[in-house]
């Protein structure tokens, strides 16, 4: 099977979305099938040779709380329109399918069978893509023959404006990589407790009230650390200034790590702390932990808690309350034998969502759409410009009929 994977996101940036698509396109090439990423990118992607299409120069566009580095060019329907005749994918996949304008052109060009997986859980909406209305995004939603949610709130949140069937397929997570067998952090490795917060410094990812947490705990624990991975400029000269100017010690900005060492990280803490204040659709970062054997304390938003159980392989806390996020992190930090019983389980946990098993769900997905997919007859491009001229003249025609009514 030929496999299109489409990101509207900037390839060369890290994030949730991408990493996602990589994972998948690794382990379906691993099952025999031929994969290409099809995405834009602010620099070369070299890791995947000529598997990689890029298609578009990505902006930085404030979305949801985040920054989403998406292509806004209208001008792309030459080259995928080119791109498409030329590869012939059985299956085109696209991730957040419905964000404008590469996930949406390719949708409008494409003649063969789509699958779009929505990732996003967010309370705004999809009114908040102006100027793009409702009818543009049914436009391009009702081209979908297959549709895939990562979870269940992914799935009530994209429902609510787009009622149709979904398949709850989860992101996976590579249990060989995630490993409790890596090795650990060196220099962290100093009989200090870690605390390890991994994700985007962004005022969503909560960072601001685990350092408010922290205080808390540092009193109780002099002899710990807060370790906080992951990039960010402007909110991380602030957050530094901030832990400055409280005399907070301990707190370490290790900025963007790689993913073939992020699970050292992982390694090194005592526990891992997911603090975001809400939509978060699902909680990849919570699975790597887990499957390298940590608890997590993590915020109790639909995305987290349809991964960790409460008391089980970690700790639940209601969102932007410092205090109970602290007493959380207080609790696990005082208890070793607690952190090594959610440890394994967390471990277990996480083994039910690994790729091999994901990637398999996936596919049996493709199969089901290609068996009921229509047949789409093959794009043409001086086609739809005749028919566009063809529709621009009777529209021009019936407004000068109007101007000028026959005698």
């Amino acid at each position: 099977m030929k496999i299109a994977l489409v990101s509207p996101y900037d390839f060369a940036y890290p994030g949730g979305v991408a990493n996602h698509i990589i994972s998948l396109g690794q382990h379906l090439t691993e099952m025999g099938h031929e994969v290409k990423f099809i995405a834009p990118a602010s620099s070369p992607i070299t890791t995947l040779g000529d598997r990689f299409i890029h298609i578009g120069k990505p902006r930085a566009i404030p979305m949801s709380g985040s920054i989403a580095r998406v292509t806004i060019s209208p001008r792309l329907s030459t080259t995928i329109t080119t791109i498409l005749n030329e590869e012939k994918f059985d299956i085109i996949h696209l991730h957040e399918p419905l964000m404008p304008m590469l996930c949406t052109t390719v949708l409008r060009m494409s003649r063969t069978a789509n699958v779009g997986t929505f990732h996003a859980f967010d309370g705004k909406g999809y009114n908040i893509a102006k100027p793009f209305s409702p009818m543009f995004f049914k436009r391009w939603f009702s081209k979908l023959d297959g549709r895939i949610a990562v979870s269940k709130p992914a799935k009530e949140f994209v429902n609510k404006y787009f009622p149709a069937d979904y398949n709850i397929i989860p992101n996976g997570v590579d249990t060989e990589h995630f490993s409790p067998n890596v090795a650990p952090i060196d220099d962290f490795c100093d009989g200090k407790l870690n605390i390890l917060f991994v994700g985007r410094l962004e005022k969503r990812k909560g960072a601001d009230y685990l350092l408010k947490a922290y205080q808390r705990v540092k009193r109780v624990f002099p002899n710990s650390r807060l370790i906080i991975v992951g990039p960010g400029t402007r909110l991380r000269s602030k957050y530094e200034k901030q832990v400055k100017q409280s005399g907070l010690e301990d707190v370490v900005f290790i900025g963007y790590t790689s993913y073939d060492e992020l699970p050292r990280y992982y390694k090194t803490a005592d526990v891992f702390c997911a603090p975001a204040t809400g939509w978060e659709s699902f909680g990849i970062i919570l699975l790597e932990a887990m499957a390298v054997g940590k608890p997590v304390v993590a915020s109790n938003i639909d995305g987290y808690a349809s991964i960790v159980t409460h008391g089980a392989e970690g700790l639940l806390v209601p969102p932007k309350d410092d205090e109970r996020l602290a007493q959380a992190l207080i609790t696990l930090l005082t208890d070793e034998t607690l952190r090594q019983q959610m440890g394994a389980r967390g471990i277990l946990k996480a083994a039910e969502y690994d790729w091999k098993h994901v990637a398999q769900q996936v596919l049996a997905h493709y199969t089901e759409v290609l068996k009921k997919a229509p047949q789409r007859e093959t794009f043409s491009l001086r086609k739809m410009i005749v028919e566009d001229l063809g529709k621009l003249f009777s529209r021009k025609v019936r407004a000068n009929d109007k101007t000028n009514p026959s005698p």
